[in-house]
This record gives structure tokens, sequence and C-alpha cells, in this order.
């Protein structure tokens, strides 16, 4: 069972295709904070129009969602590596990111990178580290499923390539193949934990204790498929019960996502610490308030386990 005196970021993770009962779950697991970059929604958009509705959730809809539970939502826009193969309408896509990369609460351009490593994806990844750049904006980077470690080492050197200095930078989906890599470059490493692929979280106790925690965040990367938004305090109440030195787990879980992504200006730990409220307005005048009062009405008595 897990306890909620811990707070937790979650910085990756897509809400979008979560449910209300994850929402609660995240909130007793002491979830405080999430970031939801942009991502595939599992089958191709053929307009940009259907990028543009997207984009608007992620700013509007999902930061409210969330905060309806009492989680503060964050989010990073960028153009996923995947729909990057698309030509034509990743340029016309990319006519539309700079509106969207400045708005509140958008804390990075991502998640972009590689995928099959083609030379399209290449391509609008370069123009993606140059917005970055001239927006002074940190990037969060997806590394592929296969041939990783060549992906991943291909997204460091054109990130350098483009002026982008690596604490600027969070790479993304790394396992025991690509974090020595990345720690020696300076750049921050992400961990995924699933339960079926990417890192499981034994996985991950094992590499804290092999690393340490410096520059290493944990992430629960929960989307359509099997995946777990619990990810993140399951790991750390692993890592206590395998001897992690608490600082230790709060750093991987909590402090490192703080650290870097507090760099964009627009995430600030005061922003869930001072306002722990729960938000009872609608939506654009939508109905999707069902009775609740506070957050306790809202959690009652659910077990985390």
């Amino acid at each position: 069972m897990l306890k909620n005196d811990m707070s937790f970021i979650d910085p990756h993770i897509h809400m979008s295709s979560r449910t209300t009962d994850d929402l609660i779950a995240m909130k007793k697991a002491g979830i405080a904070a999430i970031i939801e970059p942009a991502f595939w929604l599992g089958q191709p958009r053929t307009s940009v129009g259907t990028f543009r509705d997207y984009f608007n959730s992620l700013i509007g809809w999902e930061r409210f969602r969330a905060s309806q539970f009492g989680i503060k939502h964050y989010c990073a826009i960028g153009l996923n590596s995947k729909e990057a193969n698309n030509e034509k309408l990743a340029e016309e896509v990319m006519k539309i990111l700079p509106l969207y990369a400045q708005k509140e609460g958008v804390v990075a351009i991502g998640e972009i990178g590689f995928d099959e490593q083609t030379i399209l994806e290449e391509k609008f990844f370069r123009l993606q580290l140059d917005l970055a750049k001239s927006l002074n904006m940190l990037v969060l980077v997806h590394t592929p499923h296969r041939d990783k470690k060549q992906g991943t080492l291909r997204s460091m050197h054109l990130c350098l390539e483009h002026g982008l200095r690596p604490e600027k930078v969070i790479i993304d989906h790394n396992n025991e193949e690509t974090v020595k890599d990345v720690l020696e470059r300076g750049f921050w490493a992400g961990f995924t934990i699933y339960p079926k692929t990417k890192m499981g979280n034994e996985r991950m106790v094992e590499i804290v204790k092999q690393y340490g925690p410096e520059r290493i965040i944990v992430n629960s990367s929960a989307d359509w498929g099997h995946s777990d938004p619990l990810a993140v305090p399951k790991t750390a109440w692993l890592m206590i019960e395998k001897g992690i030195p608490q600082e230790h787990i709060k750093q991987v879980c909590y402090t490192n996502a703080l650290q870097a992504y507090s760099q964009s200006g627009q995430f600030n730990e005061a922003d869930w610490l001072l306002n722990k409220d729960v938000t009872l307005e609608l939506y654009d005048g939508n109905s999707v308030l069902r009775g609740q009062e506070s957050l306790e009405s809202i959690q009652g008595n659910l077990i985390i386990r």
C-alpha cells in the first residue's frame, strides 16, 4: 500500500489518455505536479487542425481537468518524431508551434527526436531545436525504441550542434545502455517506468544504486498503452524497501524534475505548495463537475495498492 507522506512530480505523463480514477489515485499517492508532453495519439493525424485542437487541449482542458483533483498540470509542445515523416503536414505544424510554445504553462519543446531515425525526422528535430534556442526554451527528447544507443548519441550531438546547453535538455526513455553517455555529457537523464517495456522499477533501483541520484529523473510516460500513472510513487516506495537513502529518492522523484523544468520560468513549486485547492469551476461552461465539493470528497475512501 502506498502512503501519501511524500510528494512527487511526474514530469512525463500523457493525461489525455488517462481517466478520472487515475487523477484521484495520483493525488492520493502524493503526485503534486505533472508535465504532459505532446505526443503521437496512436494513429496518424491528417490535418494541421487536429494538431491545433490537441495543443489547445494541453494548454487548456487537461490543465483544468487536473486542477479539479488538486494536481498542477504543465505541458510541453512539439511535433513528435513519428508524425515528422509526413513532410507536408509537419511543415504546417511547424508554422503554429511558436504560438503554442509561448503559452502559459508550457515548459519545454517536446517530446521531439527520433523514432525510425529517418531523414525527415532529423529535419524536423533540427527545426525544433532551432525554435527552442530562439525562444530560450528547454527541450524534451524522445529517444527511439530501436537502435536506442545510436539514436541517443545522435540526439545529443544534434542538441550540442545547435548550441543548446546540456542542462537545458532532458534526454528521456533511457536504459542501462544509454545512461552513462547521457550523464557524462551533462544532460538530464529521464527514465520511463513501464510494467512490460522500457524500464522496470527494479532496474531503476539498480541504476540509482550504481550512478547515484544526480540529474536522474523518474517518470511514468503513462499513455493509452500498458502503463501505470502511479509508476513514480511506486518506484519511490520500492527504493525505500531496497535501502536507497530517502534524500536520493526525493531527488530522482521530485527535486531533479523541479530543478530541470524550473529553468523554463513556468514551473514553480509555489504553484502547488501555496495553492492546494481543488478547482470547482466549470470549463467553458461545460458540466464536467459531478458533485465534488473538496479534495476529501473526491478522494473518498480510495485505497491505493
